[in-house]
């Protein structure tokens, strides 16, 4: 398999600019020594208590998080990112349309016309329609505008997406779709996905392999059926106990 994103000994830190009562800034050390690869057409789950890293780990792939050591190797363009919550994500005062046309006018790859007609292919691969185009988000559903927010992400053929619990905020109904939407737009655009879930039962049906981190380490990664069914690190076992 050919890998898309490689990521060698990965330490990452914060530090915390206003100190309040202290004398000096905190630099805190949140990922310790964080390997793994993603390959081309692979959904790799990430799964983890609140708190372990895994949003450090997403703000150090996309370039946000500078304060690191160690290797990330981008084998495509940067990644784009869905987010939990697709209404904070998406522009209230623009319409749908010009969303989803922005990403094409910042790679500028495409010209107007070109533009629009991706904007109207990629309505149409969501299943809402070129009607949908000239309405605003909270005109939309929660299922809706996370379509949306995938396309955003999707538009411009990254390669790979990182999906942030994209489907937590949503009833089941409506996850089952996001989740089939995801896997078909991973089809057509032979797409690869980080995927950031604390739902296993999602994770086993979506993922190729899993990372289980703790701590800021990841403490086991393997294919989701070994790891389902032979766990290794007591943390999984803790975490699959859980689920049941």
């Amino acid at each position: 398999m050919e890998p898309i994103l490689e990521v060698r000994g990965l330490n990452a830190y914060y530090t915390d600019d206003q100190p309040l009562f202290r004398r000096k800034q905190q630099h805190r050390q949140v990922l310790h020594d964080v390997s793994f690869h993603i390959d081309r057409g692979e959904i790799l789950g990430l799964v983890g208590e609140s708190g372990c890293g895994k949003t450090t780990l997403c703000r150090t792939l996309l370039g946000l998080l500078r304060d690191y050591q160690g290797e990330i190797i981008h084998h495509t363009e940067r990644p784009q990112m869905v987010f939990q919550d697709p209404y904070s994500s998406l522009n209230p005062a623009h319409t749908i349309g010009w969303i989803l046309e922005e990403p094409l006018r910042m790679q500028g790859k495409l010209n107007a016309q070109q533009r629009k007609a991706a904007v109207l292919d990629m309505l149409d691969r969501i299943g809402l329609g070129a009607e949908y185009a000239g309405r605003k988000p909270h005109e939309l559903s929660g299922g809706q505008r996370q379509r949306v927010s995938i396309a955003c992400a999707v538009i411009t053929r990254p390669g790979l997406v990182i999906a942030d619990e994209p489907v937590s905020a949503l009833d089941v109904t409506i996850q089952a779709q996001i989740l089939q939407l995801l896997v078909q737009l991973q089809k057509d655009f032979q797409l690869s996905y980080l995927f950031i879930s604390h739902d296993l039962n999602v994770v086993y049906q979506l993922c190729h392999r899993v990372l289980v981190m703790k701590g800021g380490v990841i403490v086991e990664q393997n294919t989701v059926d070994e790891l389902f069914a032979h766990p290794q690190h007591p943390y999984t076992r803790q975490l699959l106990a859980a689920a049941e």
